[in-house]
């Protein structure tokens, strides 16, 4: 047994060893990573290529004769100098011909819209674009080192002379780090180069090949910490459907439709299906079903799909065999100022070779001109043939810029006799002369360099910059408030004498529709409040009297209540509306007093204010024992406020006398133009004050008039040209061309339909809309066109209310003019007294936020009870916070 324990004992103490690990273990790590991130995932800042992507250009140059290629034979090619296999080269190259800059394909290369791979590269085509062969390659200026068995000779960086890393962007992971440069726009990194090279400030954005729209206000110039946020592009192609047109950056069409069936078959959207037309563009049909809101589900598809996605950029780059973090601005200068030294060096490079040229083509001249070629004929040996010439140049060569060497004068004697016998002095003094014009150029430019540059550029603009225009479209996205635009598809059931909620309570009494983000807010017979998830089954407290969806920062719902504080106590009124508050938590409304309970209750969506009958028990010598209470003359206070005394004496029971009307101010809404949404927070130019019945008047360039409730969660179509509030007996003028009969036409009419999407302007694709007016009584200038051979017609102005009177919305109306018109301008409106709007009658208007006096005391204790302070509303640490 002894034997035993200690072997077990041995075997615990050999568990416990720490063994150090040593040899070659020891640094094949980080060689590993070293060299995972030098040599595969991050790219160069010198010519923006990553090593396999560099040794498939250099392949593709090296096999370049014009004609295409089969991609196998230059991945092929590639791997004499890429240690790898062939599918990673073949992907890469892929990747590089699918941005369409440096690669000419051909055949079926996949597409980038919808996912599809590329055919096996045995059955594709590429070769070197003309933009390629100018920007990128000059074996002169380009450092070489020996490939990876020492074979052959592959460049160290390519001479790159334009931001290519930005332009195409990258992507990597490494050991430790990694990259994510996101591509931007062909014309506007050059318009930055220039602009750089000018002393002036620029700023770079990305630009997807997918288009759609994106918000950088988070970009942060691609460093890390930096958002961006991109949307696919969806409009509303009829009532029923939806268009997405364009797609995010990073997904794929396959990969959209595959979010937006998730999303609705989790309920978040209600979709009636979905098609793919896409081929070249972009082409995805989204069918809704009747009485679906294509507003609500344009934002709920960017709430709940991948038709909103977010990318986190990280730019980093190699220099001098590290990786640097640096953002794009600084990756700009750096490429545009590295693109200025090897402009630099070609012209250098450039200017010894045409000296060499002036220099042998003078020499050439002296040697036949002064005819010393024939200083050799008696010269027996080589070394007396050299001294010969030399000594029959010296005379002539002291306008030379060098030395006369011995290959210089190796190469005279390399003349053919024929050349000599046809030299013309004339053409060679050209020649020199045309070379020292090109020596004088090329010295110009050196000594303005940047000019040069600068010209450089702008002539890759000029070549290659057509049909390179932004595709992404740049906007500030509004925040899309998730509970605001989900489906409601699931059922809210209650049970209120047990104290149950959920949505599987379907013996019970049924509530509302609500979806499974939503927060439900309940409502008891003791004065009890609580916030909860929907779920399947919650119990909150028997007698439940109230269950509704909560809507977070609700200032217009206010609850009117009246209470009895505890057993026999005083009984209270009060209203609040419940804005903030913690989830789960149990919130006493009657002062936690036991036996307290609610006599009255009603949830007001606008701040509604009822009138209400209170019947006293018969008790003692109490004479009143019924009244009427007017909730409009209860200040709104916050939920933990006592309120104010309705009686001391027990109440047999209330009763509601009159239903009631908001006691709110109307609501001010605003429209935000940047980001083409209606708002509450005073962000852009205010469009009216609304009460629940007002709508807001749309006409659009194409002639479409509408009337619309004013939500929050409305699009806005891009030639919308009026948007204000509607008012129902105020005219709309228009002036028209009209392209059937080839005139100009005015007509008046009023929106009679309300809610309904209605065309005012006839069916013919010549017709077009002028003018539109919402004034009373607009007027219009005319503008003639002058007519061969005679003057000018005077400009002429119209009242338009005189001119017609108002017609119904389909009339053609009255022929304007039938002269030439050149322009047809808005003048300011004749001077008119709008009839005032004032509310209902017995309406008492109180702002949300300020309190009104009330009209008249309740009773003798109620002036009292009125000045008691709001309790604070703290909420318990560790506990969710909804605001």
């Amino acid at each position: 047994m002894s034997e035993e324990l200690d072997d077990l004992n041995d075997q615990n103490e050999d568990q416990g060893t720490i063994t150090k690990v040593t040899g070659m273990y020891k640094d094949w790590f980080l060689d590993y990573a070293s060299y995972v991130i030098l040599e595969r995932a991050v790219p160069a800042i010198e010519d923006g290529f990553k090593p396999v992507q560099r040794r498939i250009m250099h392949a593709m140059q090296e096999l370049d004769d014009g004609r295409y290629n089969k991609v196998a034979n230059i991945v092929g090619h590639t791997m004499q100098y890429h240690p790898h296999g062939d599918a990673s080269i073949a992907d890469a190259m892929v990747q590089i011909g699918q941005k369409d800059l440096l690669i000419d394909t051909q055949g079926n290369w996949g597409n980038i819209l919808t996912g599809d791979s590329a055919a096996a590269s045995r059955y594709i085509e590429a070769r070197l674009s003309k933009f390629a062969l100018d920007v990128v390659y000059n074996p002169k200026i380009t450092e070489w080192q020996a490939s990876y068995d020492g074979r052959r000779n592959e460049p160290i960086n390519l001479p790159v002379m334009f931001p290519l890393l930005l332009a195409q962007g990258a992507e990597g992971i490494a050991v430790g780090l990694s990259t994510r440069i996101l591509p931007h726009n062909f014309i506007e990194l050059i318009e930055a180069s220039i602009k750089h090279l000018q002393g002036k400030r620029f700023k770079l954005l990305p630009d997807f090949p997918t288009g759609g729209e994106a918000d950088f206000t988070n970009y942060n110039d691609g460093n890390r910490g930096g958002k961006v946020r991109i949307r696919a592009k969806i409009s509303q192609f009829d009532k029923h459907t939806l268009k997405i047109s364009e797609i995010p950056f990073g997904t794929t069409t396959t990969s959209l439709i595959d979010s937006v069936i998730k999303a609705n078959d989790k309920g978040k959207i209600k979709i009636k299906k979905i098609e793919d037309n896409t081929a070249a563009e972009v082409e995805i049909l989204i069918h809704l079903h009747a009485g679906i809101s294509p507003d609500k589900t344009i934002d709920a598809l960017y709430a709940f799909t991948n038709c909103e996605n977010s990318i986190s950029p990280l730019c980093c780059v190699i220099e001098d065999n590290k990786p640097v973090f640096i953002g794009v601005s600084e990756i700009l200068r750096r490429s545009t100022d590295n693109t200025v030294q090897l402009l630099k060096s070609e012209l250098e490079i450039k200017l010894r070779e045409l000296e060499e040229q002036w220099h042998f083509a003078s020499l050439e001249r002296i040697f036949i001109e002064n005819r010393i070629y024939r200083d050799i004929e008696e010269e027996e040996t080589w070394e007396g043939v050299i001294s010969a010439i030399d000594k029959g140049l010296k005379p002539h060569i002291g306008h030379l810029k060098r030395e006369v060497t011995v290959e210089d004068i190796t190469r005279l004697t390399e003349i053919r006799i024929k050349r000599i016998s046809k030299f013309d002095i004339d053409k060679a003094q050209q020649k020199i002369d045309a070379l020292e014009d090109q020596i004088a150029q090329i010295k110009h430019h050196l000594n303005n360099l940047i000019d040069y540059a600068i010209a450089y550029f702008k002539r890759l603009m000029k070549d290659y910059g057509k049909g390179k225009e932004r595709k992404t479209e740049i906007k500030l996205f509004e925040d899309i408030v998730a509970t605001k635009v989900v489906i409601r598809n699931t059922k809210l059931y209650v049970n209120r004498k047990e104290g149950f909620i959920g949505t599987s309570l379907r013996k019970d009494e049924y509530v509302c529709d609500c979806a499974d983000i939503d927060d439900i807010i309940v409502f008891t017979a003791e004065g009890k409040m609580m916030v909860t998830k929907v779920d399947t089954k919650t119990f909150i407290g028997k007698d439940i009297i109230h269950v509704a969806v909560f809507k977070k920062k609700d200032k217009r719902t206010i609850y009117n209540m009246i209470y009895q504080d505890g057993k026999g106590g005083t009984t209270y009124v009060k209203r609040f509306a419940v804005t903030s508050i913690t989830r789960d938590r149990e919130y006493d409304l009657a002062n936690d007093k036991k036996g307290s309970k609610v006599h009255y209750f009603s949830a007001n969506p606008n701040g509604e204010a009822e009138v209400v009958t209170v019947l006293l028990r018969q008790v003692g010598s109490v004479k009143k024992l019924k009244w009427d209470l007017d909730f409009a003359d209860v200040i709104i206070k916050g939920r933990n406020s006592r309120g104010n005394i309705v009686s001391k004496y027990a109440i047999k029971r209330i009763e509601l006398k009159e239903k009631g009307v908001s006691t709110l101010k109307p609501r001010k809404i605003w429209f935000d133009d940047t980001v083409q949404r209606l708002n509450v927070d005073g962000r852009g130019e205010l469009v009216g004050e609304f009460r629940g019945e007002d709508r807001i008047l749309i006409i659009t360039q194409s002639g479409i008039i509408k009337t619309i409730v004013p939500e929050i969660t409305t699009h806005f179509d891009d030639d919308m040209i009026v948007m204000e509030k509607w008012r129902p007996k105020k005219p709309i003028s228009v002036v028209y061309y009209n392209g059937e009969r080839e005139l100009y036409y005015v007509k008046r009419f009023l929106v009679e339909n309300e809610g309904k999407e209605e065309t005012f302007l006839p069916e013919h694709p010549e017709t077009q809309l002028e003018v539109v007016s919402t004034d009373w009584r607009p007027v219009a200038e005319i503008e003639f066109t002058k007519e061969r051979g005679k003057d000018r017609k005077q400009n002429l102005e119209v009242n338009l209310e005189e001119f017609i009177s108002i017609k119904g919305i389909n009339a053609i109306g009255n022929q304007l003019t039938r002269d030439k018109v050149n322009q047809i301008n808005l003048l300011d409106p004749l001077p008119y007294e709008a009839p005032e709007e004032t509310p209902a009658d017995d309406i008492d208007v109180v702002d949300e936020e300020e309190v009104a006096t009330p009209k008249k005391p309740l009773n003798n204790a109620s002036e009292k009870a009125s000045q008691d302070d709001d309790e604070a509303e703290n909420d318990e640490e560790g506990q969710t916070r909804l605001f």
